[in-house]
């Protein structure tokens, strides 16, 4: 074995390094040893400890440690970084506000417990000439358990807690009260979890806006008996993985507002294999602080239990143009609106900000059960020009809970500057309710009720080019038809049907088009396979005469024909079944380039239960050869078919 010289060990770590946001890469034309001997000096300084006790912390649940911690916290930077450590056992109160520095972790042993007081001696809420522009908690930081301003490389981890033992403020606190357990702005290069909990954190557990690389695995926040689980704001390279966050206002939030004096940018951000909850509020929201843009966030299996807002909120109320954002392997439980989308025009935020968007959504199998008969899922653009546009739905189920008699089918009431969903006046439909949409897609869909409902399943009002392929309703004993479409320009239903196998009942005054623009089905039975493949037909719910079930082994395959009148990039749909408990990523390539490597295709639940995985797939005029091959020696998934939009 050739032995790793010390050149590449130190180019190793710094890699590393970049990955955890605790060094920046160096330019290409810069030489590389000033950058790797000071990689080497940070990591050296990093290993170090500082024990809050061998400054004088006692950790017995009643002397202020403050000064010790900070002591700790200072010697650490002052060395060039290090970790300070809350060694276990030990309650260590701390009456007075942290100041957090730069190259600076803290670590919270599993047994340990860093306790906010009831003291009202933290620091007072800075000034803030923005205050305006967003609400009272958001526009102040300083009045925190722990602060910190223009910080790079730092860390909250361990497996103990940082608790606020309900000394926290929810509301607006006074000066010496804190309303947060951690209060962060401008920071670049942050960790946090590690097996981490903050419990009760006043208003927010966490708050950070304006920062950028963000990582966090494995963090817990109970503040359920408060109010928001963390906030991140107008803050770009984010990663979330592993969360449990059980709030009582909003779980997780993404939002930007104007209280550090700019309207700053925000995206690609990441969340998953995470649980949610939020007693009152939100799960998973964007806004209602929205004046910077959002852009490239993917959010994937996720549990959410309870919020009697939205399961997963996404709202412009303030100017911000939300786009590119994905859902994929979501289940909800016991939420008011599972999926709610608004455009409001509230516009609060500096530089008269105008009216947003949101675009370029798709949710992909997402099972919900709601527990509101007023607020059905639902899409609310403003007036032209300012429509919700491009949003696709693939196999999204939703249960509502019904109960409604029949009404009205015109327009609800709504307060523009209002981002709940009780803004919004009860639905007409029971089910998905969209108001200015255009371009909205359903494949492979259903709603249903729980209590017999006499509203129609479907309403879409003023839009454009709105499609329902193979979707599935529940007819209500009263109710006067199944789908409306009211001055809609060009609506498609294909393939649906209602609960019992019945023609769906349309009404309309508007416009409908050809439903051959619908995907072309290419099914896997017909396509070419590797060696020691069979086509099997023993797990029900396939399309067509059968499935692919390739061997177990790297390198497996399905390769289909596919044909495309002109080139350009397509979003196919590849149904398969995963009865494992484990992922079967695959990579994907068109006329022999790879065009997504080790996508992944999750269990499913079992063998008879079919999942769709969209992906964005360059084609050029006529017939392309697009292969999925197994990344591992488990093979491929059990495949169904493809979907090629024409």
């Amino acid at each position: 074995m050739r032995h790793p010289t010390r050149r590449s060990v130190a180019m190793a770590l710094l890699g590393f390094l970049v990955v955890l946001g605790l060094s920046q890469p160096p330019a290409v034309a810069r030489a590389q040893a000033p950058a790797v001997a000071r990689t080497q000096a940070l990591t050296a300084a990093a290993a170090a400890v500082y024990n809050v006790r061998d400054y004088g912390a006692r950790g017995d649940g009643s002397t202020n440690d403050t000064p010790a911690i900070q002591k700790a916290i200072d010697a650490a930077n002052g060395a060039g970084g290090g970790t300070v450590r809350f060694p276990s056992p030990g309650s260590y109160k701390s009456k007075n506000t942290i100041h957090m520095k730069s190259n600076v972790t803290l670590q919270v042993d599993t047994g340990a417990a860093i306790q906010g007081s009831s003291a009202d001696t933290y620091d007072p809420p800075e000034s803030n000439p923005y205050d305006q522009y967003q609400d009272y908690g958001h526009s102040h930081f300083h009045n925190a358990m722990i602060y910190g301003d223009r910080l790079t490389n730092i860390g909250f981890v361990g497996g103990g807690v940082i608790d606020g033992q309900g000394n926290l403020i929810t509301g607006n606190p006074s000066s010496g009260e804190a309303d947060k357990i951690i209060s962060l702005t401008r920071c670049d290069g942050l960790r946090i979890g590690d097996g981490l909990t903050l419990r009760r954190g006043g208003h927010f557990a966490a708050l950070i806006n304006g920062c950028t690389n963000v990582a966090s695995d494995h963090l817990n926040i109970d503040t359920a008996s408060d109010r928001d689980g963390w906030n991140i704001i107008s803050t770009t390279n984010v990663t979330v993985t592993n969360a449990n966050i059980k709030a009582n206002d909003d779980a997780l939030v993404f939002k930007s507002d104007y209280a550090l004096g700019a309207k700053l940018p925000n995206g690609h951000g990441r969340v998953s294999d995470s649980y949610l909850s939020a007693v009152c509020c939100n799960a998973l929201m964007f806004g209602s602080e929205t004046c910077g843009d959002f852009t490239d966030y993917q959010f994937e299996r996720i549990r959410i239990e309870g919020s009697n807002k939205s399961g997963l909120g996404m709202v412009s109320m303030d100017g911000a143009k939300i786009s590119d954002v994905h859902y994929r392997d979501i289940t909800m439980t016991n939420v008011h609106s599972p999926i709610m989308q608004k455009i409001g025009t509230r516009k609060r935020c500096g530089n008269n900000p105008g009216v947003g968007s949101i675009s370029d959504i798709t949710y992909d199998n997402i099972t919900a059960t709601g527990s509101s008969p007023s607020f059905s899922p639902t899409l609310w653009g403003e007036s032209s020009p300012n429509h919700i546009s491009g949003v696709s739905f693939t196999n999204v189920n939703i249960t509502v809970p019904g109960g409604n008699g029949t009404m009205s089918t015109a327009v609800p009431s709504n307060d523009p500057n209002n981002y709940n969903p009780n803004s919004i006046g009860t639905r007409p439909a029971y089910g998905w309710y969209l108001h200015n949409a255009d371009h909205v897609s359903f494949t492979d869909s259903s709603v249903r009720f729980a209590a017999d409902d006499g509203r129609p399943a479907v309403i879409a009002n003023s839009g454009s080019s709105v499609k329902f392929i193979r979707f599935t309703t529940q007819r209500g004993s009263a109710s006067p038809y199944d789908m409306g479409f009211q001055t809609v320009s060009g609506y498609c239903v294909a393939d649906s049907h209602n609960t019992s196998g019945g023609s769906l009942r349309i009404s309309t005054s508007s416009s409908g088009q050809d439903c051959g623009t619908a995907p072309t089905r290419y099914e896997a039975e017909n396509a070419t396979y590797s060696a020691g493949s069979t086509v099997d037909s023993d797990h029900a719910g396939y399309s067509g005469t059968g499935f692919v079930n390739t061997d177990n082994t790297t390198g497996a395959y399905v390769e289909w024909a596919v044909n495309a009148a002109a080139a350009g990039t397509k979003t196919v749909a590849l149904a398969y079944a995963n009865g494992t408990t484990s992922d079967r990523p695959m990579d994907i390539t068109v006329n022999g380039q790879v065009v997504a490597s080790g996508v992944s295709f999750l269990p499913s639940a079992d063998w008879t239960t079919w999942r769709t995985v969209s992906l964005a797939v360059p084609l050029t005029a006529g017939t392309n050869t697009l292969r999925a091959t197994a990344t591992t020696a488990a093979g491929c998934p059990n495949l169904d078919y493809l979907d090629v939009p024409a």
